[in-house]
């Protein structure tokens, strides 16, 4: 196959799943090394494909171009024990986690995307930063960091921006 081939099927493939597919699981199908997947997302992007590298594997971002989603971002301080109760809380209401990001003051703003709309998810985060090496965005900025949130309606937002204020997360 070639490699223009697998770049056709690799996008065919994140854009009709309906859960981020990792690149050992497309290296284990097209029978590739994962450097290779790698490389081919990096073609692909450059190639405006909107494809987001989340935690849990890639996945091509449609964006909020459904009349029924609102964002709005949220400024939080918290610690690290304390992430998967601020993840239920947007998540239990409704909400979609897009992104983390921080304003670093040499490196200016640094983001990573999540997409995290559950629980399960929520939980599968926190277990993969309880066994990495790597600390969390927020440790660079003394625990404050910005969540891009998606949510079906502004009610909802609301909601979430009124329950992160009560647990005293909300940086006002």
């Amino acid at each position: 196959m070639t490699g223009e081939k697998r770049r056709k099927e690799i996008i065919n493939i994140i854009s009709s799943a309906h859960r981020p597919i990792s690149g050992t699981s497309l290296a284990d199908l097209f029978q590739v090394s994962r450097q290779v997947i790698v490389q081919d997302i990096a073609l692909l992007r450059a190639e405006n494909k909107n494809i987001i590298s989340t935690n849990r594997g890639y996945m091509l971002y449609q964006g909020s171009s459904n009349m029924n989603i609102y964002r709005r971002i949220f400024e939080v301080r918290h610690n690290g024990d304390q992430i998967l109760d601020e993840f239920y809380t947007i998540v239990d209401l409704g909400g979609t986690i897009v992104n983390v990001s921080i304003d670093h003051e040499l490196y200016g703003i640094l983001e990573a995307s999540l997409f995290i709309s559950t629980r399960i998810e929520a939980q599968e985060f926190v277990k993969k930063a309880s066994t990495s090496k790597d600390q969390p965005l927020s440790a660079l900025t003394g625990d404050t960091h910005y969540h891009t949130i998606e949510a079906p309606s502004k009610e909802i937002l609301n909601d979430i921006e009124a329950a992160l204020k009560e647990k005293r997360f909300l940086v006002s």
